[in-house]
């Protein structure tokens, strides 16, 4: 090879490009860290009720590290949603002091069971919270289709104007469902959009005028058992 001049030129030629671009990256990652590109900035967006200042504040102390150029995105993304409070959040850079968080809240609508609560999407997560809401009931990872049935619940329940304030299901896919008013209603597994429709068609005529009803059952072919405080009616379901 040592008496091939062109082919030790390439090789040479090779070298010096290949020590000029590790010239270059040394030179970039010096400046890159160097403490001229601080952030100044870290701003926080999003509809946010739950999330604090002081949550906030802490995860940008304890978790956030490095500067403009050499923060992780990733690894801070997944800081906030470390958040009870937090279902998403998305982190960008902003030329040239910036960082923008931008946080998405769960936003509850049950509980699930005694410890956790519901969002809107049927996720289960972990958080305090004070307010009144809806109770789940069902095995794990049925929150997502029992969120959809609330809905369906809830929507046909207003025509008699009544609200769904506990849904169960249990292990054998039976429905049952506790109003505001304190009546439960057993829907058992089939048909249960055809026999709550029912009911609430009847509901004005029957259950409505009769008061201290404290249970329904709708698994019956036309028709429905109600049971009074001091009277339970009698009669077998099909099912």
């Amino acid at each position: 090879m040592w008496d091939k001049p062109q082919a030790l030129l390439l090789i040479a030629n090779g070298l010096y490009a290949l020590a000029g671009l590790l010239v270059v990256y040394g030179v970039l990652y010096v400046v890159m860290h160097l403490p001229v590109f601080p952030l100044h900035e870290i701003r926080i967006g999003g509809e946010l009720r739950h999330v604090t200042r002081e949550q906030v504040e802490a995860v940008v102390k304890q978790e956030l590290r490095g500067n403009f150029f050499t923060i992780d995105l990733e690894a801070s993304r997944r800081a906030f949603e470390k958040l009870p409070w937090v279902r998403g959040a998305s982190v960008r850079r902003h030329w040239p002091d910036r960082l923008e968080v931008v946080l998405e809240e769960h936003v509850p609508l049950a509980r699930w069971g005694s410890a956790g609560l519901v969002n809107v999407y049927g996720e289960v997560f972990e958080a305090a919270y004070d307010g009144t809401l809806p109770m789940f009931y069902g095995p794990a990872g049925s929150a997502a289709e029992m969120t959809a049935q609330y809905e369906a619940f809830r929507r046909e329940l207003r025509l008699a104007g009544r609200e769904p304030s506990v849904v169960a299901l249990s292990a054998r896919h039976a429905w049952r469902v506790r109003l505001d008013d304190g009546l439960t209603l057993e829907l058992g597994r089939d048909n249960v959009a055809q026999r709550l429709g029912r009911f609430v068609a009847a509901y004005a005529q029957t259950v409505g005028r009769m008061g201290h009803v404290d249970y329904a059952d709708l698994r019956y072919g036309n028709g429905f058992a109600v049971r009074q405080v001091a009277n339970a009616a009698g009669g077998e379901p099909r099912g």
